[in-house]
Parts: structure tokens; C-alpha cells; sequence
């Protein structure tokens, strides 16, 4: 057995010829050949590509969807962000548990299929949803999800579960997938016809510098979140000191309620590559990566056989449509499942092979990036931004929009709406027409940009979608008045603290600290003086944390605090001195009364 497991890893090994950059497809092609990443084999892989041990276990130990344990055939992940609990996340875990005879987390005795849940798999406008292995099951409820390990029991093919495929190119024979797309409002930039290669063609009869200089006067800013200009970064990088570029596509849209670009990668995957290239073009780059997040696997296929197409038709590749000494290469890198990757510097540390941990700035990417390269990275939305201002021009452009928001946004609308999905709207849009387009009714709270950004209420809900007012990268999250706001918080934090890297100890240590009085507020044992710890608590680990998930972390709970403030009436109060008011005295003796066979006199 070890003499094959050390045969079959070096094999992999040499695909990806034994370069250490590539550790993370490594991982990946190990873990699905023997349904982990063991001791041994991380020994094989450090032999092979000239690497120590410590370096592979640090990879595999970072990412959730690597593992060092055997896992199941069959890995069923359960999607519990908090669109999916607000659908019925606890009751379809439940089922799938009892069903499957095991506890989340545990594979079963057989070795077959292993239960576990993933923060956010992107499809929170059909909730709740799972991978089964790299299929999409949406829509779920208890009975299904009995259903499906019955099924799967019987068959261990994820592929069977499919009965029914979604819209567009979710039909695709190299995608079969479940998921439909959502698009309720198509705009002029993504969703209006395109023919391949017509903004291409246009760039390449510019200077790379004018190239540019289009993009700037469209001012155009990144999409997602930040919005830093496009054209000044492709500046810096097309600036910057030395021969090697890269053009790096983030496709890692793993904010929990965001599902954007996953719609764009399944129908705009023409208008994204012909972006990186145009980008490739003006900042003199022969290379593309898309970084794709690891639950968008199911797409990989599909994503690859456009790259070929387009090469055959030579819009990628060598003397691209003629233009003699220009050439752009695009590949995929899988992502495995890590929030951070999100994050431009963690994101190309991924890339490297590396755990995916954020790096100091400056040196920023543009000036020393992927392997130490100039390098840009922009999002799926904003590289198809740049085929179609590239196509219509840079005045079309920047005639929509607000006055410093040029475009249009495409948004990932979910929660208590009935029509959640996909919109492509003008910069300049209110929240209040957000909340009537997707028709949710009684809304008390939103949250623009996902739990990043900011959590308005209604005295809110005339701010426009822009940089300057409402900014998102994309999601928009909305609350019924029911919804209590410090439990939306909560939840939230769970997540940031799974997410964690843990290198710094504000965010480490800080969140969970803070989800304590968060947690001691909710349960009705607060006093006034733990809304003002919470308040100083998120500002310190806002102003303490090494990278943008410890500064954005405590966001919700600072909306929650700031919004609404009769918290201190309903959740809060004064106490006795010299009593602890998070102690029960209760439960404490609950253990004792069970011994003794009777019931405590408490006085």
C-alpha cells in the first residue's frame, strides 16, 4: 500500500512537474485519488517537489476542503450561512444526520459517506443547498434530504441526483447542474448580447497605453468592494519595474449572500476571457490565471472548454487575431475552500501554493505580486466590465451610473424577498428600490455588501448603491422586522471566526471574545455597560487586525448597536451587586439533583 500511495503521488507530482507553486493542485489531485492528504503521502509530496513537510501540512491544515483524515466516497457539505438557516438549515441537518446514523462532521462506519456543513457554497438565492461532492443540490427541505442519502446509499453517484437542470448554461452537457440562474434585471454591460472578440479587436487596434487611458477615462472601479480604479492599477502594474506580468481573475466571491459571479463565470465566461486579455494587452502580460473558488468546481469542465475554444479561434494564444508578438495564456487554479482567499494578497499566496494568508503592504500586487511579478487582480465583474467599455467606449460607459460611480452593478439579492437572484442596475439606485424589485415586504434591516460592510435600517433605505454612499461588492441581504439583529450578528461572527487565518491575535482572540458578549446579550443576561465593551472590543479589533476579515469582522455588530438603540430596553439591564448575571443557578445544580435523585430547594 505505501509503495502504491508513494508510486501515484509522484505521478501527480511530476503533472504538475514537481513545482511547488503548484502544491495546491497536488493537494487536491492526492486527496481525490485516496480521499485525503495523509502523513504519508505529504511526505511524498515534500520528496517530490523539493519542499519540507511543515510546508505541505500547512497547506493541506488551511484549506477546509483538504483534509488529513480519510474521508467519505461520498462528502455531502451542507450549506449553513445565515440565508440557509433562515430557510431551514437546522431541520435539514437534522434529518441527514439521522438518516445517515452519524453526527456533522462524521463520515459513516461503512466509510461511504461523510456529513459535514461548508460556511457558504454561493447559492443563497436557492436555499437551503449542498455540494455533494462537487454537485449542487438547492432547495432542500428535511424530506429531500432524507431522500437524497437514501439515494445516495444505494448509488454513491453525486451525478444521479440530478433530475432536473437549470436555465442557460447550467443545461450545458459539461455542467448538468441544478441551479438556475436567478437573473431577475439584465443591463446593458453583462447581460446585453456580445459578439466574441469585438472588444478584443478594438484594443488591439490601440496602444497598450491607450488601452489604459480608455479604462481611466471610463472610470471604471473594481467590483469588488473596494473600488479602487481599474485603469490606475493597471497603471502602477504596466509601471513597474521588471519583464514578467500577470493577469490574475478573482474568482473567489465567497462573502456569505453572494452569488454574482457565479452567474457571470456560467453565462459571460467569453466576455471575462476576452476582459483578462484586453488586461493582458495593456499591461504587457502573457499570462492568466482565474482563481476559482473551490465550491464552483461543478464549472471547471465548462470553464476549460471555453479556454480551448477561444484558443482554436485565436483569441487566446499565440499572434492573437493577427497581432504578431502578442500572446495570452489563460489556466484555472482551484481554490479549497478558504474565505480569506477573497483578499488580493491571500488570494495570490494561493496561487503560489501557499496557505492562503494575507501579506503586508506595500509592496502592493501591481508592483510585486504573483511570484514576486507585477501583477493586477481584478474581479469577474470588472474584467467584463473591460470587454464591453473596450467594445461601446469609454464615454458609453461612464454616461451610466452616479456622478462618481460610473457603470452599472450586478447584485446578489436574498433573504426575506420573494424574488431573490441576480440584478444588473444603475450606480445611483436607492435601497428602497432594491427592496421593491425583489419584492420583500416588512423589511426592518439590510445588509449592503454582506457582512463586511454595513447593516442599514430603514431611516436608511433612501442611500443610493454607490462608493460614495451604500458601497458593496455585490451582495444585498435583507431582514424582516422579526429578524432579532444581534442574532444576524452572531452569526456572522461564527463565521468570520471559522475563517480566521489566526495569525494576528486581535481577530484570533478578539472575535471570540466579542461573540461571547454578543451571545450574553442575546441569552437576556446583559447589562447596559456590555454594549459599551462591544463598541470598544469591534473598534480595537477593527483597528488592531492585520488584514480586511479582522477590520470588517465586527461590522454587524456595530450596526446592530448603532442602529438600533433600544437594545439597552429589551435585551439589558441593571443587576444586583455581587451577582453574575450570565450564572444560572439552576443548571448549575442540574448535575447534582441527577445524582441525588431530587430536586434542589433554591431560596
Amino acid at each position: 500500500m505505501k509503495r502504491a500511495l508513494a508510486k501515484i503521488t509522484g505521478e501527480i507530482c511530476k503533472k504538475f512537474g514537481n513545482d511547488p507553486t503548484r502544491m495546491m493542485d497536488i493537494a487536491m489531485a492526492v486527496q481525490e485519488r485516496f480521499g485525503c492528504v495523509s502523513p504519508e503521502a505529504m511526505d511524498e509530496i515534500a520528496r517530490a517537489v523539493n519542499s519540507h513537510r511543515v510546508e505541505v501540512e500547512s497547506l493541506v491544515t488551511f484549506y477546509g476542503f483538504l483534509s488529513v483524515k480519510p474521508q467519505g466516497k461520498v462528502v455531502i457539505r451542507l450549506c449553513r450561512d445565515i440565508i440557509d438557516w433562515m430557510k431551514g438549515y437546522e431541520s435539514v441537518a437534522d434529518a441527514m444526520s439521522r438518516e445517515l446514523g452519524v453526527s456533522m462532521g462524521e463520515t459513516t462506519p461503512d466509510g461511504a459517506i461523510t456529513l459535514t456543513h461548508a460556511p457558504c457554497i454561493g447559492m443563497s438565492d436557492q436555499a437551503p443547498a449542498a455540494l455533494v461532492n462537487e454537485v449542487v443540490v438547492t432547495h432542500l427541505t428535511p424530506e429531500r434530504g432524507r431522500q437524497l442519502v437514501r439515494d445516495l446509499r444505494r448509488h454513491l453517484d453525486p451525478q444521479q441526483l440530478v433530475t432536473m437542470v437549470g436555465d442557460g448554461n447550467n443545461d450545458h452537457p459539461l455542467v448538468r447542474s441544478m441551479v438556475r440562474n436567478n437573473i431577475r434585471m439584465r443591463g446593458p454591460v453583462h447581460f446585453a448580447d456580445f459578439e466574441p472578440g469585438s472588444g478584443l479587436r478594438r484594443a488591439l487596434t490601440l496602444k497598450p497605453m491607450d488601452v489604459i487611458r480608455e479604462i481611466k477615462e471610463s472610470r471604471l472601479r473594481g467590483r469588488g468592494g473596494a473600488g479602487f480604479p481599474a485603469g490606475l492599477k493597471w497603471e502602477m502594474a504596466a509601471n513597474a519595474p521588471g519583464g514578467k506580468r500577470y493577469v490574475i481573475c478573482n474568482a473567489d466571491e465567497g462573502e456569505p449572500g453572494t452569488f454574482k459571479d457565479r452567474v457571470l463565470l456560467t453565462e459571460c465566461t467569453g466576455q471575462l476571457l476576452e476582459g483578462m486579455a484586453i488586461a493582458g494587452y495593456a499591461v504587457g502580460s502573457d499570462t492568466g490565471i482565474i482563481y476559482l473558488r473551490g465550491e464552483y468546481r461543478y464549472l471547471l469542465p465548462y470553464l476549460e472548454s471555453v479556454i480551448e475554444e477561444r484558443l482554436r479561434r485565436g483569441f487566446l494564444g499565440r499572434d492573437i487575431l493577427g497581432k504578431k508578438g502578442f500572446r495570452f495564456d489563460v489556466r484555472v487554479q482551484m481554490g479549497a475552500g478558504a474565505y480569506i482567499c477573497g483578499e488580493e494578497t491571500a488570494l495570490i499566496s494561493s496561487c503560489e501554493g501557499l496557505p492562503g494568508v494575507p501579506k503586508n503592504r506595500p509592496p502592493f500586487p501591481p508592483q510585486q505580486g504573483y511570484l514576486g511579478c507585477p501583477t493586477i487582480v481584478n474581479n469577474v465583474e470588472t474584467l467584463c466590465c473591460v470587454s464591453r467599455i473596450l467594445l461601446e467606449g469609454a464615454a458609453w460607459f461612464a454616461s451610466m451610473g452616479s456622478p462618481r460611480t460610473t457603470g452599472t452593478k450586478v447584485l446578489s439579492i436574498c433573504g426575506d424577498c420573494r424574488k431573490p437572484g441576480v440584478y444588473e442596475v444603475p450606480f445611483g439606485i436607492s435601497a428602497r428600490e432594491l427592496i421593491e424589485m425583489s419584492e420583500a415586504e416588512n423589511t426592518g434591516t439590510m445588509l449592503i455588501g454582506g457582512p463586511c460592510r454595513q447593516m442599514i435600517g430603514s431611516e436608511r433605505f433612501g442611500g443610493r448603491i454607490c462608493y460614495d454612499d451604500l458601497a458593496t461588492g455585490g451582495a444585498i441581504l435583507i431582514f424582516n422586522r422579526a429578524r432579532n439583529k444581534l442574532e444576524i450578528a452572531e452569526h456572522y461572527l461564527d463565521f468570520f471566526i471559522e475563517e480566521s487565518c489566526g495569525h494576528c491575535t486581535p481577530c484570533r482572540v478578539g472575535l471570540i471574545l466579542l461573540k461571547k458578549a454578543v451571545h450574553k446579550v442575546i441569552e437576556g443576561a446583559g447589562e447596559p455597560s456590555d454594549l459599551a465593551e462591544m463598541r470598544d472590543l469591534s473598534n480595537f479589533i477593527i483597528r488592531m487586525s492585520r488584514c480586511g476579515l479582522g477590520q470588517a469582522a465586527p461590522n454587524p455588530v456595530l450596526g446592530a448597536l448603532e442602529i438600533f438603540g433600544d437594545l439597552s430596553a429589551g435585551f439589558v439591564a441593571e443587576r444586583k451587586p455581587g451577582l453574575l448575571p450570565e450564572f444560572d443557578l439552576s443548571k448549575a445544580v442540574i448535575d447534582a439533583e441527577m445524582r441525588v435523585g431530587r430536586q434542589s430547594k433554591i431560596v
